[in-house]
């Protein structure tokens, strides 16, 4: 996969991410730990939560997987006086290369980037120790649905559109039944998946812009081939916000919780 593709503007990210961080400590809040389990954080970005993790870890250790080297390198920034707790490594979660060496994976705001749960399933049972578990929250359902509907309006119009034609949307927006049936398929036992609706509004145009294009926007951001028609793309979409509705992002969460067998 090329860098187009998988990397990120990580310093924006950490900046404007307080939604998935927020979403993330709740996720957190549902995990038991004795302290000294070996924790994946997969889909760790720049490292927020993984502080958060590593805190509840403190003979424990956590490695902190991503596909994007600026989220790793960010998230080592971060997490510098960590360093003899945590480590990171740069890998497809659905080709991770471990097997049976963590007590546990903790996600979030991650697995809807991978488009074959199936493959990303079975990669995160086998990475599992025999009873590991698996907590995880995703986008999943009709996710951003609005916006990304006016996106493909935006996309598909004679002004963009000859840039788009071979773009393939780069996630999996999945419902929890489809999510639950791929788990047990893949060796997990225990399975609970759910659905929540998690809109967020924000109060000016210019917040509402600060958080769609490092993380709403980049992989159509990444398709044009100059910062004109980048900020062109943009603000267009922010213009159409203003109006329906009024810098609203309808998100639903795909709570995700298992054991491997």
């Amino acid at each position: 996969m090329s860098s187009v593709n998988t990397e990120w503007n990580s310093r924006a990210y950490h900046k404007v991410s307080n939604p998935q961080f927020e979403w993330g400590l709740k996720v957190l809040d549902r995990v038991h730990l004795r302290g000294d389990e070996r924790v994946m954080d997969a889909g760790c970005g720049s490292g927020r939560l993984t502080e958060k993790l590593l805190d509840r870890l403190p003979k424990g250790s956590v490695v902190g997987v991503d596909l994007s080297q600026n989220m790793l390198d960010q998230a080592a920034e971060h997490l510098r006086s960590y360093i003899d707790r945590v480590s990171f490594v740069r890998a497809d979660l659905a080709d991770l290369p471990f097997a049976n060496e963590f007590d546990s994976i903790f996600s979030t705001a991650s697995f809807h980037w991978i488009k074959d749960h199936d493959a990303l399933f079975a990669s995160l049972a086998r990475s599992l120790k025999h009873g590991g578990w698996l907590m995880a929250q995703c986008g999943g359902g009709p996710n951003l649905h609005d916006v990304h509907t006016r996106t493909e309006r935006l996309m598909h119009s004679p002004k963009y559109a000859r840039y788009f034609e071979s773009f393939e949307h780069p996630w999996e927006f999945a419902s929890a039944e489809i999510t639950a049936d791929r788990m047990r398929r893949a060796g997990f036992t225990d399975v609970i998946t759910s659905l929540e609706h998690s809109p967020i509004r924000f109060s000016s145009a210019n917040d509402y812009k600060a958080f769609m294009e490092p993380v709403i926007l980049r992989p159509f951001l990444n398709v044009l081939p100059d910062a004109k028609l980048k900020k062109e793309f943009g603000n267009e979409l922010v213009d159409e916000a203003f109006r329906d509705p009024s810098f609203h992002l309808d998100y639903w969460r795909l709570n995700i919780q298992a054991t491997k067998a």
